[in-house]
């Protein structure tokens, strides 16, 4: 059955028809469907528009199609150009002539807003919830590793020692952040467009604050225009899952590093690598792999809606259709990123003692090395340089600070003394810095605080 066939004298072309239908991908929100067709129908009844026998038959029918679609009773067909014609013939040989009343007051262009803004926001729910997941998560891993220490890098260098609670933190709050931005996105994008009609509202008495009620809206859109032809909250959610996939794909870039032979920083579990079909040896972090591979995707997502929407003018266009083929993957692509994500760093084993060794030989502790000499009265810039030849006297001798012996360390300087060991410990390095946002014990404990609150609280 289509919706528009009335004004037509000839059948639509089969590969026109193919090319025009959506029912292979919009069918994913059935469900959004026909409850906005029942919150419609309940705002009708209310106005008068509808009797309240016509009212609860469409309910009964549309409450039936619901159960039979998710029972596997009823199969969504693609003899159907989309869902809403689908529900609606579904409904009609079911109930007759009361369910030809049920698009009243309605156009699809306002139904089609209304459906896709509550699947997403369905859908930005249990991304919030996957995102706190994975936070808890890091958050455990942080909590077990605050003197775990290791080598903290700038342009992949090793450059001063910080622990893995830390290092660990630094995504916390990257994810805490892609939580906020869904919550911004869920916040504005949450009106309700349904009785804007194909562009210029209705001539029945819609009470289009009712219906916002009914479904959980803050209240209706205030533009009938914009409000069949507004993608902006997809575009700000693919930007919001673009920069979530940016976040995971850093992670997985270490741990592919940290899994290599030459860091040995962590063993990933079985369960989460595959092997090589001809180096026995091997065990892969295809995982991690797949998800910085998968970013891409969502990243063409966004450019291609983006590209989509910069050229349409007012109001409603078939171009907008495209929409969510690209919407649909990006999120599931998203969710199974983080879900598969969250257990593989939960399930990770961390060779701590190989991240310590590590820092060490690299020379992290060389900053505080110099800082010594700066307590003793000695200018930083000349600290700077004493401990440059020291550490070229190490790489000289293969060794790290902490194993020079002291005969070394005066021969450069007199200022040094026993104390020096103790001053470049990779203990004394991380607890002496304790302002907050730092990798120190007591700057470390009110960070875990203030996360462990807001995981409670969020």
């Amino acid at each position: 059955m289509k919706l528009w066939g009335g004004r037509f004298t000839k059948e639509t072309n089969q590969l026109v028809h193919n090319f025009n239908a959506s029912i292979s991908f919009d069918q994913k929100f059935y469900k959004q469907d026909i409850l906005g067709s029942i919150a419609h129908v309940t705002m009708l009844e209310k106005q008068h528009i509808l009797t309240t026998d016509e009212k609860e038959k469409i309910i009964a029918g549309l409450k039936g199609i619901l159960e039979d679609i998710e029972s596997g009773g009823l199969e969504i067909t693609a003899e159907h150009e989309d869902i809403h014609s689908f529900v609606e013939a579904n409904l009609i040989d079911r109930i007759g002539e009361p369910g030809k009343k049920l698009h009243t007051g309605r156009s699809r262009n306002d139904q089609v807003a209304l459906d896709m803004k509550l699947y997403t926001r369905d859908e930005i729910v249990e991304l919030n919830d996957l995102l706190k997941e994975l936070l808890s998560v890091i958050h455990n891993i942080m909590k077990e590793n605050t003197a775990s220490f290791m080598p903290g890098f700038t342009h992949l260098q090793k450059a001063q020692p910080v622990t893995l609670a830390h290092h660990f933190g630094a995504y916390f709050e990257m994810f805490r952040r892609d939580r906020s931005r869904l919550r911004d996105i869920y916040d504005r994008m949450n009106y309700c467009p349904l009785g804007s009609g194909a562009l210029a509202g209705t001539t029945y008495p819609l009470d289009r604050d009712y219906t916002a009620k009914i479904l959980n809206f803050d209240g209706p859109t205030l533009n009938s225009m914009d409000s069949v032809s507004d993608r902006d909250y997809l575009i700000e959610l693919l930007s919001a899952l673009s920069t979530i996939m940016m976040h995971l794909s850093r992670f997985c870039e270490e741990i592919i590093l940290w899994n290599s032979n030459e860091y040995q920083f962590v063993d990933i579990d079985d369960s989460y690598s595959t092997g090589s079909s001809i180096m026995p040896q091997k065990k892969n972090p295809d995982i991690a792999e797949l998800v910085r591979g998968k970013t891409g995707r969502v990243y063409g997502a966004l450019i291609s809606i983006l590209t989509t929407m910069k050229g349409i003018p007012l109001a409603y266009n078939k171009d907008m259709q495209e929409d969510k083929e690209l919407v649909f993957d990006a999120i599931d692509t998203v969710k199974g990123c983080i879900s598969l994500f969250t257990g593989m760093i939960d399930t990770m084993k961390f060779n701590k003692e190989t991240m310590e060794a590590s820092a060490k030989n690299g020379f992290t502790n060389a900053t505080d090395a110099a800082d010594y000499l700066v307590n003793h009265g000695v200018a930083f810039r000349d600290a700077h340089g004493i401990i440059g030849q020291l550490v070229l006297t190490c790489i000289d001798k293969n060794i790290s600070l902490d194993e020079l012996p002291l005969a070394e360390y005066k021969k450069i300087s007199p200022v040094f003394d026993e104390d020096i060991y103790e001053a470049i410990s990779m203990k004394t390095c991380v607890e002496k810095r304790n302002t907050i946002g730092a990798p120190g014990e007591q700057a470390m404990a009110q960070v875990l605080s203030i996360n462990e609150k807001y995981l409670m609280e969020s």
